[in-house]
């Protein structure tokens, strides 16, 4: 059996907290209190770091990380934000350097991390290809001879003599995604940073992506899009608050993640009793359930079909006719959209109702999310007041879409 590609061993990176205050404390003094700081500036630094404790000083972004990537294994990292996942790849990819233990790196290593690494800002995206391809140990023959790949794959053409710092976030991820995947490293690592992109460009680099790994290459690859991981990766390895939860094949992971992130989501049957953020809410009208329609009785709904919340409404007291509104979010709490249901629903006190609402042409991609719902009264372009308000609820799954649709999204 070869070498793993990289091993990491008991890996830790730590970070101190309250020391960039204290320095910036010490701006903006007087010329005799900045020379005598310089003095005592040693004792000042010792005194400062005694009186610091640990628990209020430190914080580690990873804690004992073990596991083996094997050559031409594509590998997924998965977590919430904040587990530790880019930490992770700024150590393997040479950035930061871990506070204890250690990884092995056998390759040549080409990572796409956050927008604004690896490239200089002040040169243009030609030159900035022949750097990356020098700072890979490649010749400038063999950069030749990929060159126009990049250019094509990155469609910037006409702006490839402008420096990078003129460049969209969208135009850059284009750019460094090409040179990263065609400049052919033996070891890819890649982060988030597709999630700038649009959609077509995503897919083109998921489809390059499934190519460098039957090219037998290897491959780290974080992100929240689970069926994006399910579709590339053959082992994950689950982070969680720095720490490592699980590493195993891919369906086994990904499935102990969504498990654990909708158990703390509240379901269509206890909604009555769930406790509101908002003290000042009325609830003379309240949910009593709220869920996404799907089949085979799941809430998964392939991503170019309507999305349909079923939703119970209890009347306690008389009100005027109210409006659903809701915020869907990805599983870290990002909002991704918001509406406004456009009928108008009413319900007697002591009564209990059942709605549809359909969002048509939402353009969700693939992954999981849940929803923030409220229900009230008013425009909602003037002014709107919720009577009731829910956060976390009605958990459901987006597929990939069996059609292509041009529709623009019905976002309010």
């Amino acid at each position: 059996m070869s070498n793993p590609a990289i091993i990491v061993d008991q890996l830790g990176k730590r970070y101190k907290l309250g020391l960039r205050e204290n320095r910036r404390a010490l701006k903006h003094r007087r010329l005799s209190e900045a020379l005598t700081g310089l003095l005592t500036a040693p004792w000042r630094r010792f005194k400062t770091l005694s009186e610091q404790t640990t628990a209020e000083s430190e914080f580690w972004a990873l804690k004992d990380i073990s596991f083996e990537v094997q050559p031409g294994e594509v590998v997924g990292i998965i977590g919430r934000n904040g587990a530790g996942k880019s930490t992770l790849l700024k150590i393997l990819s040479r950035i930061t350097e871990p506070t204890e233990g250690h990884a092995i790196i056998r390759g040549r290593v080409g990572s796409l991390l956050e927008v604004g690494t690896g490239f200089n800002p002040e040169l243009t995206g030609r030159e900035n290809i022949y750097l990356n391809g020098a700072l890979l140990g490649m010749r400038k023959a063999e950069i030749e001879a990929k060159f126009d790949e990049i250019v094509a794959f990155a469609e910037i053409d006409k702006f490839l003599d402008t420096p990078v710092k003129r460049y969209s976030s969208g135009m850059y991820v284009r750019l460094a995604f090409a040179v990263a995947a065609h400049l052919e490293p033996e070891i890819l690592i890649i982060d988030e940073v597709l999630a700038v992109g649009d959609a077509a460009f995503q897919r083109k680099c998921l489809g390059k992506m499934e190519g460098v790994a039957r090219a037998g290459r290897t491959v780290l690859f974080v992100s929240h899009n689970i069926t994006a991981i399910e579709q590339l990766t053959h082992r994950c390895v689950l982070l969680t608050a720095g720490s490592l939860t699980i590493v195993d094949a891919t369906p086994s992971v990904t499935q102990h993640y969504l498990s654990s992130m909708q158990a703390s989501i509240h379901h269509h049957d206890s909604l009555l009793t769930v406790p509101r953020p908002s003290n000042d809410l009325t609830r003379d009208v309240e949910f009593a359930g709220l869920r996404v329609l799907g089949h085979a009785d799941r809430p998964r709904v392939p991503a170019d079909l309507p999305i349909t919340f079923e939703l119970l409404v209890h009347g306690r007291k008389p009100t005027p006719p109210f409006r659903m509104s809701a915020t869907i979010f990805s599983l870290d709490g990002m909002p991704v959209g918001s509406f406004f249901a456009p009928e108008q629903m009413s319900v007697r006190p002591n009564e209990m109702c059942r709605y549809h609402v359909v969002l048509r042409n939402h353009h969700l991609t693939p992954g999981s999310y849940f929803c923030g719902a409220a229900l009230g009264w008013g425009d909602p372009l003037v002014g709107h007041r919720d009577c009731d308000l829910l956060l976390q609820v009605a958990p459901f799954e987006v597929l990939p879409a069996n059609s292509a649709s041009g529709t623009m999204p019905n976002w309010f």
